[in-house]
């Protein structure tokens, strides 16, 4: 199996009253964590992104993280303070420019001799827009929203399916040997000329991530990814989506191991199977605060609920789909549907609004001692229903070294995991070949 590292810091999943928490700004944070995943010989480590500052009710509302260092400066840094291990960096296709994006990745990949990845994300979000000089944004609908009329209509994914294209026309300008050739793109995003600066670098290409999993993101990842970012934790919803994804790449003229499917999961170990779901539960019950509940409630019904009791029943009014009490994050798709859902689970199970939130968002995937986690997790993917995982920890710096010194080793007698690393880039870690050079 496949295993990466995510520095914590997106989706409240950090536990900042555990005394063991750390700086998310220090590069001290980035390094022991960077270490601890090449220590437990992982494919590669993971930063997000964030562009803006989230908001909820018109306030500065970051429930992991108020402030997020640029991911591939960081990656940068930690390129030097390690030997093998990939260094994935997420970077939104919709804000960004090809040229400038791909020097960047292709530096990196040079600097670290092959171990560069990029997670490629896309936005339709127009309060993140605000923050770039040319205003607007591209809706989901694909046509473009703001001041800027002269944009090309488009939508996010199409966007970011021409960015990649290009980048990768910009690495292939290069030669193998080292000669460099004028590139020229005219598509309906990006018109560019000239010659590109950076020799092809160790990869080729760097490694392609994708985080998403709508229908025309299965479809991005299965015509141009490396690697698919998925929230499909349990094992019925692993094996739908990894059969729906790995049946695209055929008629992109593709193998089902040119992509390799890694959903996000967390892990809690215990010295016993009861001793893990105590603590799984403890943790859940920390990243679930009565204000958290109350939060987290106020972002399906999109109403100010304020004056209700985290300890007493849900709202019986309905959600206001229009709303926009909450800034920088993905809206609830159908939070009418949502509710409802949220109601009968309640209802079944005499369930507060608090306990209602902790069970309908449950982020602790794999709890057990460690040799309940290891079989667990090689059962995963035995049942093709993922190739690997990507551990999100819940504590910064120190939330996976309990894994690596715990589960790790037993992954590796079962031979579900490598012992050590058998090449030096990140495209070896993974099992891809390099890129055909298309110059």
């Amino acid at each position: 199996m496949h295993l990466a590292a995510h520095f914590p810091g997106v989706n409240s999943t950090t536990v900042w009253t555990d005394p063991r928490s750390r700086s998310q700004i220090d590069f001290a944070s980035f390094e022991h964590l960077a270490r601890t995943a090449e220590r437990g010989k992982f494919d590669f480590f993971f930063l997000a992104e964030g562009l803006r500052l989230r908001e909820h009710n018109g306030r500065i509302h970051d429930l992991d993280v108020v402030g997020r260092p640029e991911s591939l400066t960081v990656l940068n840094a930690l390129a030097a303070v390690t030997e093998r291990l990939g260094l994935a960096a997420t970077v939104n296709a919709t804000f960004n420019e090809p040229y400038e994006l791909a020097r960047r990745l292709a530096t990196l990949d040079h600097l670290s001799a092959g171990r560069a990845a990029w997670n490629v994300v896309t936005s339709s979000d127009a309060f993140t827009g605000e923050n770039f000089r040319r205003g607007g944004y591209l809706d989901r609908s694909g046509l473009p929203q703001g001041p800027d009329s002269a944009r090309t209509e488009g939508t996010p994914y199409t966007r970011a399916a021409e960015f990649v294209a290009t980048a990768r026309e910009l690495w292939d300008s290069w030669t193998p040997d080292g000669t460099s050739r004028p590139f020229a793109h005219t598509g309906q995003h990006f018109d560019i000329a000239g010659e590109f600066t950076v020799p092809r670098s160790p990869q080729g290409h760097p490694v392609v991530i994708q985080a998403g999993d709508s229908d025309a993101g299965r479809e991005f990842a299965a015509s141009a990814a490396d690697v698919i970012f998925t929230r499909h934790g349990t094992l019925e919803a692993g094996k739908a989506f990894y059969a729906d994804v790995k049946a695209r790449l055929a008629k992109h003229g593709r193998q089902p191991g040119d992509l390799k499917i890694m959903p996000g999961v967390t892990v809690v170990i215990g010295d016993t199977d009861a001793e893990a779901q105590h603590n799984a539960a403890e943790i859940r019950s920390l990243q679930v605060s009565p204000q958290n509940a109350i939060l987290a409630l106020e972002q399906v019904w999109g109403r100010d609920l304020s004056s209700y009791d985290p300890d007493g029943p849900l709202p019986d009014i309905d959600p206001d789909p229009a709303s926009s009490l909450v800034q920088g994050r993905v809206r609830v798709a159908d939070p009418l549907a949502v509710a409802a859902k949220w109601r009968a689970l309640s209802e079944a199970k005499g369930l507060s609004i608090r306990r209602t939130v902790i069970e309908s968002s449950a982020r602790q995937s794999f709890i057990g001692s460690p040799e309940t986690v290891a079989a667990a997790l090689e059962a995963f993917v035995a049942a093709d229903a993922a190739d690997g995982f990507i551990l999100v920890p819940h504590l910064t710096p120190g939330g996976l070294d309990d894994f690596v010194d715990r589960v790790v080793p037993l992954l590796q007698e079962r031979g579900a995991f490598r012992s050590e690393y058998t090449g030096s880039t990140l495209r070896s870690h993974l099992g891809l070949a390099e890129p055909v050079w298309k110059g």
